[in-house]
C-alpha cells in the first residue's frame, strides 16, 4: 500500500488557509491510508531570527489543533521532526548529491532570499531537508498544494541519483497527491493566506473575532455599490463559500450575488453560517484538550515512536549501501595461510 507523507511548519494556531489547503485533506487520507505520517517540521522553522519560547508555545499550539481538526492517532502517526534525528542526517547524505544550482533555482530561495542582506544556509538547504523528510520514510505520495510541486520534484531527482549510485529501486520517486481545494488567497485578496501578512481567520477565534475579520475582507472591486452585480469567479470570499457552505447554498450564493440580490455583507453572513457550523467541533476538541494535555502529549509520543522505527530501518539500509554501517575487523593474513 502507498505511504503518505506530509509535513507542517509549527506556526501556532492552524488558520483556514492550512486547515482548508493542507489538514482537512490530510483528515480524509488518514482513513483511506492507514499508516500515514503527518509531522509538524520545527527545524524548518528555525533558518530565521526565532524565540525559543515562542517557538516551544508554537510546536505545542499546532500539535493541539491538528488533533482538534481530526487528526487520529489510531489512524495515523503524528510527530515532531526533532524527535527524529535521521532527518537531518540523511539531508546531510543529500547534499553529497543535490547541484548547488539546482538550490539556487527554487523559487521559494528567490523569494527569502531577496529579504535578506546576508542569507542564512538554512534557507537554500531547506529543500533538501525537505527531500530527506519525505524519502526517510520512503513514501511514495505526499499531498501538497501546487506552491509545493517544485520542492517534491526535486525530492523526486534526489532518489533518482541516490538510486543510481548506491541501489535501484530502494527509494520511491514519490507523487504529489494535490489537495483538492486551490490556492487560499487572504481575506485582503490580494496574496496568500499568511499569518505574517495578517490576512488570516484563526480555526480556534470566536464567532465574533471571525466576523470583526470576515466583515471588511475584500470582495469583488467590480461591487461599488450594493445594486451593482457581481462576479462570483473572481470574489474571494466565494471561494471560501465553495470550501464552508454545501453545493446547494454555494449556487444561491452565486445568484444571489450576480443579480446583485444580495449585498456582500449578506453574503459575508451566509458564509459566516457555514463557517460556525463547521469550526465549533473544532474549537469544542481543543477546549477538551486544553483540558487534557496529557492526551497531546501521548499522541505525539506515540507518533515519534512509530516514526522513528521506520527512519532507523531507513537509515540502517542507507548506511549499509553508501559503506557507512560498522566496521568488521579484516580477517588477519595469518589466519588465511
Amino acid at each position: 500500500m502507498s505511504r503518505i507523507f506530509s509535513g507542517i511548519q509549527p506556526s501556532g494556531e492552524l488558520h483556514i488557509g492550512n486547515y482548508l489547503g493542507a489538514v482537512k485533506n490530510w483528515v480524509a487520507l488518514q482513513s483511506t491510508h492507514p499508516g500515514a505520517l503527518f509531522c509538524i517540521v520545527d527545524y524548518h522553522a528555525i533558518t530565521g531570527n526565532y524565540d525559543p519560547a515562542v517557538l516551544r508555545s508554537r510546536r505545542w499550539e499546532m500539535a493541539k489543533s491538528l488533533l482538534a481538526t481530526g487528526i487520529d492517532p489510531a489512524l495515523c502517526a503524528l510527530f515532531q521532526q526533532s524527535d527524529i534525528p535521521e532527518h537531518t542526517e540523511l539531508a546531510w547524505v543529500f547534499t553529497t548529491l543535490t547541484p548547488l544550482g539546482d538550490l539556487e533555482r527554487q523559487t521559494q530561495f528567490k523569494e527569502k532570499s531577496s529579504k535578506h542582506e546576508s542569507i542564512p544556509a538554512g534557507i537554500l538547504m531547506y529543500p533538501v531537508l525537505q527531500s530527506a523528510d519525505i524519502l526517510l520514510y520512503r513514501a511514495d505520495l505526499v499531498p501538497v498544494g501546487e506552491d509545493q510541486i517544485q520542492h517534491l520534484e526535486l525530492a523526486r531527482d534526489t532518489a533518482r541519483k541516490w538510486n543510481a549510485r548506491f541501489e535501484h529501486a530502494f527509494f520511491p520517486e514519490p507523487k504529489p497527491l494535490l489537495t483538492p481545494t486551490r490556492r487560499i488567497m487572504g481575506l485582503d485578496g490580494q496574496s496568500k493566506m499568511s499569518k505574517s501578512l495578517g490576512n488570516t481567520i484563526g480555526l480556534l477565534e470566536s464567532d465574533d473575532d471571525i466576523w470583526a475579520k470576515l466583515r471588511p475582507a475584500m470582495t469583488d472591486p467590480q461591487r461599488v455599490r450594493r445594486t451593482d452585480p457581481g462576479r462570483p469567479e473572481v470574489c474571494n470570499i466565494y471561494s471560501l463559500h465553495q470550501a464552508f457552505n454545501p453545493p446547494d447554498v454555494v449556487e444561491n450564493v452565486a445568484v444571489q450575488c450576480r443579480s446583485a440580490g444580495w449585498g456582500c455583507v449578506d453574503c459575508k453572513k451566509v458564509l459566516l453560517e457555514g463557517m460556525v457550523r463547521e469550526l465549533t467541533p473544532i474549537r469544542h476538541r481543543a477546549v477538551l484538550l486544553d483540558a487534557d494535555p496529557q492526551r497531546v502529549l501521548d499522541a505525539l509520543a506515540d507518533g515519534a515512536r512509530t516514526a522513528r522505527a521506520i527512519a532507523q530501518e531507513t537509515m540502517r539500509d542507507v548506511r549499509a549501501r553508501m559503506g557507512l554501517d560498522a566496521l568488521v575487523a579484516p580477517t588477519p593474513k595469518s589466519a588465511l595461510a
